[in-house]
């Protein structure tokens, strides 16, 4: 039997005939490989600053000071400068309380937040890397998909019991095994780089990835569950909505936003929509808020 892949909510033949033989055999041994790499615990990835993984190390340390993450911030100076805009913006401060100091601005965005300002750091110092230069492009699409993905978990969270601010974190990070993904391309498959249907065409294992990415970097287990079934519309319904419930509602909605009016949000099939209790009209209420907060978001997080 041919293999598939899920795209968005379908299904795709592997024998598309819009993607050559070769082209398809390239990209399935190329994911195949990664696959197996990052199952065995390693993480190979290239231009990815090592200060954002001294911080989450920081934060994954339960005797470890404030003072000690304050440290590591201001060691590497732009990701001080970034955290600094983060904790001044509107989108996290929006009474416009002066704030000069690092630790300060460590205390007010929190742990899930300082790790997003820092993943939002990285993906400009990726971008800006010459040798990925090819895929600056495909980095900034999928970052500002995150900021938005983030931007709706959060306010679905608020839903739930889940913690709004561990759903932003993970919405900003569904999209690590495309990243992973888009960045080793580059040096494995640069052939791939080229081809506009990429991530269609590794689109059934990003998630499987991801999860291996976000367990190995020592994420909550949690965390790493929730972007393993981001794509998992049938899971069975629980008896409360969990972070997993958050992430899948929240990425359909995500979907939703770039259609032109009329909106229309594919509910039927996802049953996280009836676990947390959303209606069509919740939906749109959602989608609204979330809207209103994205212009703020993707200024402070964004990828320019």
């Amino acid at each position: 039997m041919s293999p598939t892949h899920l795209s968005g909510r379908r299904y795709i033949p592997a024998n598309d005939s819009a993607v050559s033989l070769e082209t398809r055999g390239t990209a399935y041994a190329f994911v195949r490989n990664l696959a197996r790499e990052v199952s065995s615990g390693s993480v190979d990835l290239p231009c990815f600053p090592e200060v954002v993984i001294r911080v989450r190390n920081a934060f994954a340390d339960s005797s470890a000071s404030p003072e000690r993450t304050v440290k590591i911030v201001g060691s590497e100076p732009r990701l001080a400068e970034k955290l600094l805009e983060t904790a001044r913006s509107e989108a996290f401060n929006p009474s416009g309380r002066q704030l000069t100091d690092l630790r300060s601005a460590v205390t007010r965005l929190g742990h899930e937040l300082v790790q997003g300002a820092a993943m939002a750091f990285a993906v400009q110092q990726m971008k800006d890397e010459e040798s990925l230069r090819p895929v600056a492009k495909q980095l900034c699409e999928l970052w500002k998909k995150s900021v938005a993905v983030a931007s709706i978990c959060r306010v679905v969270a608020r839903r739930t019991s889940v913690s709004p601010d561990l759903a932003f974190l993970t919405g900003l990070l569904h999209g690590i095994g495309r990243l992973f993904i888009i960045v080793r391309a580059v040096g494995s498959a640069r052939e791939l780089c080229e081809e506009p249907r990429l991530l269609d065409l590794v689109a059934g294992w990003h998630a499987s990835i991801g999860k291996a990415v976000l367990e190995t970097w020592g994420f909550a287990e949690e965390m790493a569950e929730a972007v393993n079934d981001q794509d998992a519309y049938e899971r069975r319904p629980s008896n409360a909505a969990d972070l997993s419930d958050v992430l899948i509602a929240s990425v359909i909605l995500a979907d939703s936003l770039e259609a032109p009016d009329p909106r229309t949000i594919e509910m039927n099939g996802a049953s996280a929509f009836q676990t947390i209790g959303l209606s069509e009209q919740d939906c749109a209420a959602i989608l609204t808020h979330a809207e209103r907060q994205l212009g703020s978001l993707q200024d402070a997080l964004g990828c320019n």
